[in-house]
């Protein structure tokens, strides 16, 4: 068995978008996927686009894909890596794929020289969080998430002009 990752281009942008609502799917989000080809080719590939995009493939068949962009650490006085999603389909789980894609992310973080490789996970998600605790990452606990989005972010934002 051979496990490739390669950066995705924008012909893998349908490919991309099969992953995103498989893996809202197994989140128990599937209504929550927003994205269409249009958009997500121009977020991912466009000018300008902050973030990056991987593919896994196994024997040359594509299993999965990683979404990740560089973040600032002010305490740190350097660039993090921040990984957005990392999806690999249930059939290739368990042979190597999702561990060669945050090895592959890691070596990114190291040779841009970040201070930190970080991401999320669902606090229900026990098999993501067995594994990744079993790689050496420490889950975060003192710090909480916060999100402003849809119809109470534009109201923030239209607050400050008042």
């Amino acid at each position: 068995m051979s496990i490739t990752i390669r950066n995705a281009s924008r012909d893998d942008t349908a490919l991309i978008l099969h992953f995103i609502r498989e893996l809202a799917i197994y989140e128990k989000a599937e209504d929550q996927v927003e994205a269409t080809p249009e958009t997500l080719a121009a977020s991912l590939f466009g000018p300008g686009s902050p973030s990056r995009a991987l593919i896994c493939e196994q024997d040359g068949q594509a299993v999965g894909f990683a979404v990740y962009f560089f973040n600032y650490s002010t305490w740190q006085a350097r660039k993090g890596l921040y990984l957005e999603d990392l999806f690999v389909l249930p059939a290739a789980r368990g042979q190597g794929a999702g561990k060669r894609l945050l090895q592959h992310l890691a070596g990114i973080a190291v040779a841009e020289g970040c201070g930190r490789f970080e991401w999320s996970v669902l606090d229900w998600n026990q098999p993501a969080i067995d594994f990744y605790q079993s790689i050496g990452a420490k889950p975060q606990s003192e710090w909480v998430r916060y999100r402003l989005h849809g119809q109470a972010l534009h109201d923030f934002a239209a607050s400050a002009s008042r």
